[in-house]
C-alpha cells in the first residue's frame, strides 16, 4: 500500500466548486484502498493575492515541490483587473509551472459517446474523436524577454512580447510527443509558423533531428499552425498527437475542447523531468476552463474536467491505470444516462448542478468497481 502527497490548490471563481468534487473521488479511493491519499490545500490566485498581496507565496512554492502532484483549480476574475501586472493571479500559475519545470503540457479531446450532439460540429466530424494537444509550456512568448510597454511620447506606446526558444526546449518537448504517440496511434503532427517566424523554421529543424535521431518508427508530419486550426474543425480524427509551441498550443487546445462540446470537458496534464534517480516527476493537474466568474458560487460547473484532471494524475504520477480507467468509464456512464451541466445540455437530457455531478460520477465508480 503507498501512500500519495497531493496538494489541493482550488483557486478562484469555479475552481473551489470543481474541487470539492474531487475530494469526493480521492475520499473514494481513500476508502477503497489500497492506495491511500493525503491532501493539504494552499492559495494561489486571486484569492492569494487578497490574503498576502502575491499571486503565489514561497512557502505554497515549496508545498508544490514537496508534493507527489499538484491538483490545480483555477486563477482569476474581473476583480482583479486592476492589479499589478506581476501580481495578477495569473503570475501564479505561472510561476508554479516555471518553478517546477513542468514544460509538457498534455492536453486530451476526447469525445463521450454521450456528447457528439453536443459539440457545435457535426456528429460525424466529431463522433469516437480522442486526439492529444501536447504544449510546451516554459518557454516561447509567454515566458521570453524583453517583454515591455514603453512610453514614446506623444500619446504613443509600445509594446514588445518576445518568442525564444532553445535546442534543448524543442528537442524535450519533442520526445514527450514522440513517446505519447508510440503509446497510441504512432502518429505525431508538428505545428508551427516556419512561413514567417524563425523560431518556427527552429522548431521544424529540431523535430525532425529528434524524429531522424530516435523515433524513426513514428509517423511525423508538419502543419503550420493556423491551417493546423482550419484542419481541427474541418476534420479533426486525422490527427493523434499534435505538438506545438506555448502560444499555438494554448490557441489550439481550446479550439480542441470545443470538438468534445464544452470547455468543461477538458482535462490537463502539466508535467516536468523523470528524475534520474527517484524515476519521479513533479506534475500539476487542471481542467483547461478557467475561472468562469460569471457562473462562479452558483452551483452551475461542470466538474468533469477538473474529475478528468485527477485521473491523468492517476494516470501520469502513480501508474494507477486501473484507477485512471474506472473515473473515465464512470464519466462516460454518468452521461450515458442523460446527465448533464448546463454547459453541455441537449434536448431530452437531466441537468443537473455541480454537486449533482459529482455525485452521479461516483456513484457510478461504486457500480463499476463492485462488478470489476
Amino acid at each position: 500500500m503507498a501512500t500519495h502527497r497531493l496538494l489541493l490548490i482550488p483557486g478562484d471563481g469555479i475552481g473551489p466548486e470543481v474541487m470539492a468534487e474531487v475530494k469526493k473521488v480521492v475520499a473514494f479511493f481513500n476508502e477503497r484502498g489500497p492506495d491511500r491519499f493525503e491532501s493539504e490545500e494552499a492559495l494561489v490566485g486571486g484569492c492569494c493575492y487578497d490574503a498576502h498581496g502575491v499571486a503565489v507565496t514561497d512557502e505554497t512554492v515549496a508545498k508544490a515541490k514537496a508534493a507527489d502532484a499538484v491538483i490545480f483549480g483555477s486563477v482569476g476574475g474581473p476583480k482583479w483587473d486592476g492589479v499589478p501586472f506581476d501580481v495578477r493571479p495569473e503570475a501564479g500559475l505561472l510561476r508554479l509551472r516555471k518553478d517546477l519545470s513542468l514544460f509538457a503540457n498534455i492536453r486530451p479531446a476526447v469525445c463521450y459517446p454521450a456528447l457528439a450532439e453536443s459539440s457545435s460540429l457535426k456528429r460525424e466530424v466529431v463522433e469516437g474523436l480522442d486526439i492529444v494537444i501536447l504544449r510546451e509550456l516554459t518557454g516561447g512568448v509567454y515566458f521570453g524577454e524583453p517583454k515591455t510597454i514603453t512610453d514614446l511620447g506623444n500619446g504613443q506606446k509600445r509594446a514588445v512580447d518576445t518568442q525564444v526558444y532553445d535546442t534543448y526546449e524543442i528537442e524535450r518537448i519533442a520526445r514527450v510527443g514522440f513517446e505519447l504517440a508510440k503509446k497510441r496511434r504512432n502518429k505525431l503532427t508538428s505545428m508551427e509558423k516556419r512561413n514567417v517566424m524563425k523560431t518556427g523554421v527552429l522548431w521544424h529543424e529540431v523535430v525532425n533531428q529528434v524524429h531522424e535521431r530516435e523515433f524513426k518508427d513514428v509517423k511525423l508530419e508538419h502543419v503550420l499552425a493556423d491551417a493546423g486550426g482550419m484542419q481541427l474543425v474541418r476534420w479533426p480524427k486525422q490527427f493523434d498527437v499534435i505538438v506545438c509551441d506555448n502560444l499555438f498550443g494554448d490557441m489550439l487546445s481550446d479550439i480542441a475542447a470545443m470538438l468534445t462540446g464544452s470547455l468543461g470537458m477538458l482535462p490537463s496534464a502539466s508535467l516536468g523531468e523523470v528524475d534520474a534517480k527517484s524515476k519521479k516527476r513533479r506534475a500539476l493537474y487542471e481542467p483547461v476552463h478557467g475561472s468562469a466568474p460569471d457562473i462562479a458560487g452558483k452551483g452551475a460547473a461542470n466538474p468533469i474536467a477538473m474529475i478528468a484532471s485527477f485521473a491523468m494524475a492517476l494516470r501520469y504520477s502513480f501508474a494507477l491505470l486501473d484507477e485512471a480507467d474506472l473515473i473515465d468509464q464512470a464519466i462516460a456512464a454518468a452521461l450515458a444516462k442523460g446527465l448533464r451541466t448546463a454547459d453541455i445540455k441537449s434536448e431530452g437530457t437531466t441537468v443537473v448542478g455541480t454537486a449533482q455531478m459529482g455525485d452521479a460520477i461516483v456513484a457510478e465508480m461504486r457500480t463499476l468497481a463492485s462488478v470489476q
